[in-house]
C-alpha cells in the first residue's frame, strides 16, 4: 500500500513541476524571481523522481524477468512431466513386449498342444496368484480341467469356467497337487512358497532324482497333460523308510504377478480329480 500511495505522490508532484515550468517559460521580465525559486525548488524534486523513476523501471524490469522465469519454468515442469508420462509408457510397453515374447517362445516350445492366450483379470487376496481368473472361457474353447501355462512352464489347472471367464487354481495353492508319474509327487504350499520352492515326495529310489534336475508332468497324471516344465528339484534327501526320497521344488514360474497365459485347449480327460 505505501508503494503505491508513493507513487500516487510522486506523479502528482511531476504534473505539479511540470505545470511550474510552463508557467516560468514566460519571458515577462516580472516572473525572473519566480523563475529562480522555481530552480531551486524543481531541481531536488526532479532528481529524486528520476531516481524514483529509474527504481520504478528497474523494479518493472525484473518483475517481467521474473515473470518470464516463471513461465519458463512452468512450460518446463510440463515438457518435464509429459516426457516422463511418455517414459513410464515406452517402459509399460517394453515390458509387455517382453513378456508377450517369452509366451510366444513358450507357444513354440509347446507346439503340440492347441492353445489360446488369456489375460489375468482378477484375483484371490494375497501376495500370490494361488487362485486367479482370465478373460478367457467356454466361447473360446476352454474346459474344466484345461492345463495353464506361463513364464517357461506350468502354472495349474482350470477349475471353473464361463463362456467368456475361467478360474485357475495354480500349482502353489495349498490344495494343489500335480503327479510326475512314478517320479514325484509336486505338493502346493503357500507358506513353503514364501521361500521360492514347493515340496516334492515320494520320489522312488530307482528315479534318481538329483539336484537341479527338469521336473515335468507325466503321462501318468491323470489331469496334467505330459512334457510340461514344473520346476527344478533341490536339497533331495533319502527318506527315513529308505525306499523313497523328499526334497523341494523350484517353480520355473513366478506366481508373484502373473499377468498373461497360455491356456491348452485340449484336456486330457474330465472327472472329479481337478489338480491330480
Amino acid at each position: 500500500m505505501e508503494s503505491k500511495y508513493t507513487r500516487y505522490l510522486l506523479i502528482g508532484l511531476t504534473v505539479f513541476c511540470i505545470a511550474l515550468i510552463g508557467i516560468t517559460s514566460f519571458s515577462d521580465g516580472w516572473l525572473a524571481p519566480l523563475r529562480t525559486g522555481v530552480g531551486y525548488f524543481l531541481i531536488p524534486i526532479q532528481s529524486g523522481v528520476n531516481k524514483v523513476g529509474i527504481t520504478i523501471y528497474d523494479e518493472l524490469t525484473d518483475y517481467a524477468s521474473l515473470k518470464s522465469a516463471l513461465d519458463e519454468n512452468k512450460k518446463l515442469q510440463e515438457e518435464v512431466a509429459q516426457l516422463t508420462e511418455e517414459n513410464n509408457r515406452l517402459v509399460s510397453d517394453q515390458f509387455e513386449l517382453r513378456r508377450l515374447r517369452e509366451l510366444y517362445n513358450l507357444d513354440q516350445e509347446y507346439l503340440q498342444y492347441e492353445k489360446t492366450a488369456a489375460r489375468v483379470i482378477a484375483k484371490d487376496s494375497g501376495d500370490w496368484f494361488q487362485v486367479f481368473r482370465v478373460d478367457k472361457g467356454s466361447a473360446d474353447g476352454v474346459e474344466v480341467g484345461s492345463n495353464v501355462m506361463a513364464g517357461g512352464g506350468l502354472v495349474g489347472i482350470v477349475t471353473d469356467v464361463g463362456a467368456h471367464y475361467a478360474t485357475v487354481r495354480s500349482i502353489i495353492d495349498d490344495s494343489s497337487r500335480v503327479s510326475s508319474g512314478d517320479t514325484c509327487i509336486v505338493a502346493g504350499d503357500l507358506t513353503l512358497y514364501e521361500e521360492g520352492r514347493l515340496r516334492i515326495t515320494n520320489i522312488q529310489k530307482d528315479a534318481d532324482v538329483k539336484e537341479g534336475d527338469r521336473i515335468v508332468t507325466s503321462n501318468i497324471s491323470s489331469k496334467f497333460l505330459p512334457g510340461i516344465l514344473i520346476g527344478y528339484a533341490s536339497d533331495i534327501t533319502l527318506d527315513s523308510n529308505q525306499l523313497t526320497s523328499s526334497g523341494y521344488l523350484v517353480p520355473v514360474v513366478s506366481f508373484r504377478n502373473l499377468q498373461e497365459v497360455l491356456i491348452i485347449t485340449q484336456v486330457k480327460e474330465t472327472g472329479d480329480q481337478v489338480g491330480q
